[in-house]
C-alpha cells in the first residue's frame, strides 16, 4: 500500500476490526442472556454415579468416531479434487481444524487446515479451501434434512408447541438472510469502482479467479459421488446426535432419538452465526433454547450444557493443539492462516 493508495488502505484498515467486533458483540449479547438466565436457576448437579460416568465416556468415544467419519469424508472430497494428500494428513488436520474453530473466530480452523495442507500437497490454498466449502455445503444440506425430519415428527406428535416451531423457522430464515447479506456485501466490495467497463471486467476477472477454485469441488458433488457423501454426512450428524443423546443420559435428561436429532440440528444452525471462538454464547443459547423447548428444567439444561461443552470442545482442542505443535509448525502457523 504505497503513498498513492494510502488513504484507501487506511480506509480498508479501518474496516478490518468491524467483523471481529460484530462477532464479539454477538457472543457477548448471547452470553449475557445465558448468564442472566442461568443465575436465576438452581445449581446444576453434575454426574457422579458409575452409570452417568459410563454414559459420558460413551459420548467421548462416539464423538471420536464421528470425528474420524468427518476426516474420511474430507479425505474423499480432497481426493476427488485431485489434491494429493495422505489420510494421515487429512485426519490429523481435521482435528487441527476443529481445534482452530474453538480458538479462532469465524470458523478460522477451516482456513487454518487449508493453509496447512496446501504446502504439503503443493497446491494453492484456495484449491484446498474449496474442499472445505464443499464439506460445509454437505453439512448444511444434511442438517437441513435432519432438522426438517425432527420437526416433522414433533409436529405430527404435537410434542413441540406451535409457537416454538414458528420461532425455529424464524431462526432459519434469519440465518439465510444473514448469509445472503454477507454474500452481497462481499460482491459489492469486490466490484467497487465500477465506473467504467475496464473496471467491471477487472472485477469480474477477480471474482472468477477466486470463485473457480472454491466452486470446483462443490460442482463435483452433483454426481453419484456427491450423493454418497451426502449420505455419509447424514450418518455423521446421526452419530453426533448419538453423542448428544449419551450426554443427556449422563445429565439425567430424558432425550429420545428424534429429540437428540432436533437439538443437534438446531445447535449447529446457530453455529452458523458469526461469533467469538468456540461459539461462545451462541452455542450455549442454542442448547438451552432447544432442550428448554423440550421441557427440560433450568438445572437439567445447565448440567447438560456444561457436559456437552466438555465433550465437544475440550478433548478435540487438546488433541488438535498437540498435532499442531508436533507436526505442523506450532502457534506461529495460527497467525499465518490466511489466503494468498
Amino acid at each position: 500500500m504505497e503513498a498513492g493508495r494510502l488513504s484507501g488502505g487506511d480506509r480498508r484498515g479501518g474496516r478490518r476490526p468491524l467483523l471481529p467486533a460484530l462477532q464479539a458483540l454477538t457472543s457477548l449479547v448471547a452470553l449475557g442472556a445465558v448468564v442472566w438466565w442461568a443465575t436465576r436457576q438452581e445449581a446444576p448437579e453434575l454426574p457422579r454415579t458409575r452409570e452417568a460416568l459410563a454414559w459420558l465416556c460413551g459420548a467421548l468415544a462416539l464423538y471420536a468416531v464421528a470425528t474420524a467419519a468427518r476426516a474420511e469424508r474430507w479425505h474423499r472430497i480432497v481426493a476427488a479434487a485431485v489434491v494429493p494428500a495422505t489420510r494421515a494428513h487429512t485426519y490429523r488436520l481435521t482435528v487441527v481444524g476443529y481445534m482452530g474453530n474453538n480458538v479462532l473466530p469465524a470458523r478460522g480452523g477451516d482456513v487454518l487446515r487449508a493453509f496447512l495442507l496446501a504446502p504439503l500437497a503443493r497446491v494453492r490454498k484456495r484449491d484446498v479451501l474449496g474442499t472445505v466449502v464443499a464439506e460445509r455445503l454437505l453439512d448444511a444440506a444434511a442438517l437441513a434434512l435432519v432438522f426438517a425430519g425432527a420437526v416433522f415428527v414433533f409436529v405430527q406428535e404435537a410434542r413441540v408447541p406451535a409457537g416454538r416451531t414458528v420461532a425455529l423457522g424464524a431462526v432459519v430464515v434469519l440465518l439465510l438472510v444473514t448469509a445472503a447479506g454477507g454474500a452481497l456485501w462481499l460482491l459489492r466490495r469486490t466490484s467497487r469502482r465500477t465506473d467504467d467497463g475496464s473496471a467491471v471486467r477487472r472485477a469480474a476477472r477477480r471474482i472468477r479467479d477466486v470463485v473457480r477454485p472454491l466452486a470446483a469441488p462443490t460442482r463435483r458433488l452433483a454426481s453419484g459421488h456427491g450423493a454418497s457423501l451426502l449420505a455419509l454426512s447424514i450418518a455423521i450428524w446421526a452419530l453426533e446426535a448419538s453423542v448428544y443423546l449419551a450426554v443427556a443420559r449422563a445429565a439425567g435428561l430424558g432425550l429420545a432419538v428424534p429429540e437428540s436429532l432436533y437439538v443437534v440440528a438446531l445447535t449447529n444452525l446457530f453455529a452458523l452465526v458469526p461469533a467469538a471462538p468456540g461459539y461462545v454464547g451462541t452455542f450455549d443459547a442454542a442448547v438451552l433454547f432447544a432442550v428448554g423447548s423440550l421441557g427440560a428444567t433450568g438445572s437439567e439444561a445447565l448440567a447438560y450444557l456444561v457436559l456437552l461443552r466438555f465433550v465437544l470442545f475440550v478433548p478435540i482442542t487438546l488433541v488438535g493443539v498437540a498435532f499442531l505443535l508436533a507436526r505442523y509448525g506450532g502457534w506461529g502457523r495460527l497467525r499465518l492462516a490466511r489466503l494468498d
